[in-house]
């Protein structure tokens, strides 16, 4: 139950309660309900309200990585992950690929110079044009879009390859969304190479997510993918070094998937 209050400038228009969102009993502070206050321009109301609190929070999160990539020099450096470069050998010239939340580009720029039709996908214009400066430095052509993965439409059986390296940031109900839409997004047959954090990154404090429900399980992979036709998953420790932001040991979790 929760006690609801509207104001318009300084007069408290009404007070009231509801169980939900769009079932409440809405009163005025004499005990009557305001002229013209349907229960649908309160729902409207709490809608809206909402609406703009998660605008705020994108925009303050877009924000904080456009602060990062603004700085001189590559965040996470211009060499693929290790991990995905040690997949080179599952790759074949020609397939389409998607590198998710792609950031400067050094996953999707590699997977371009191995043959691959690439689109590097993420919220931050200033990464994507690095990301464009290094395919030209590079010689090889890199399709862009920039959007939300919390909120782009995932396209139907699009890929043969989907990339994501440590694409934590979401929250575990944003991360629950963004495996649906890899499952989807991937042909029969298709590549999914994950790379993340595992739960001892907290001692590490060498780079990702603060927050334990963020971080990778093998438990939480194999329910995620569970319908795919293979998963090798893989949790270790290891020394890192990609840019000046992951840099020291760091506990990993690698999936290699087929669908």
């Amino acid at each position: 139950m929760q006690i609801l209050h509207v104001i318009q400038g300084n007069e408290t228009l009404f007070s009231g309660f509801g169980a939900r969102i769009g079932v409440v009993c809405p009163v005025r502070m004499d005990g009557m309900r305001p002229p013209g206050m349907t229960l649908q321009r309160l729902h409207d109301y709490e809608y809206e309200r909402h609406a703009t609190a998660k605008s705020k929070e994108t925009m303050s999160e877009l924000e904080r990585w456009e602060t990062r990539f603004s700085a001189p020099g590559y965040h996470f450096g211009t060499e693929p992950n290790a991990f995905l470069g040690s997949q080179a050998h599952l790759l074949r010239p020609g397939q389409t690929a998607l590198a998710v939340a792609d950031g400067e580009g050094r996953n999707g720029v590699w997977l371009a110079q191995q043959g691959l039709d690439v689109l590097s996908v993420d919220f931050s214009p200033t990464a994507q044009r690095k990301a464009q400066a290094l395919a030209a430095a590079r010689g090889v052509p890199l399709r862009t879009e920039q959007a939300d993965i919390d909120t782009w439409t995932w396209p139907d059986a699009a890929f043969d390859v989907i990339v994501g390296i440590f694409v934590q940031f979401p929250s575990p109900e944003g991360q629950a969304r963004m495996f649906d839409g890899m499952r989807r997004a991937l042909k029969p047959g298709g590549l999914l190479l994950l790379e993340g954090y595992g739960r001892k990154q907290l001692e590490y404090a060498t780079g990702g997510p603060k927050e334990l429900a963020r971080l990778y399980t093998r438990e939480r992979l194999e329910k995620a993918f569970a319908g795919f036709a293979s998963l090798d998953i893989r949790e270790y420790d290891t020394m890192t070094s990609e840019g000046d932001a992951h840099v020291g040991m760091a506990a990993l979790v690698d999936l290699v998937g087929r669908k």
